[in-house]
């Protein structure tokens, strides 16, 4: 009987325990989960580095690509 009750009262074995140890201490600190801001942040100069130099160099190019398109749409195409 008193091992029956030890279950009823306390089911969570440690692993649950555990888990939920976490869980109230997650919950208690704000519940923030810090990510990798600085790769995030690295990642998204990169790509704008990227795009900026793409730009820089096809420019001419790309005004040319779209006034066709749009020439093409339109009609006024040679």
């Amino acid at each position: 009987m008193q091992s029956m009750l030890a279950a009823v009262v306390h089911p969570m074995n440690e692993a649950a325990l555990h888990c939920y140890a976490r869980c109230v201490t997650r919950v208690a600190v704000g519940g923030r989960e810090r990510g990798d801001v600085p790769g995030w942040v690295l990642v998204t100069i990169m790509t704008a580095g990227l795009v900026t130099a793409l730009w820089l160099v096809a420019d001419d190019k790309l005004k040319e690509l779209f006034s066709e398109a749009l020439d093409g749409v339109v009609g006024n195409a040679p």
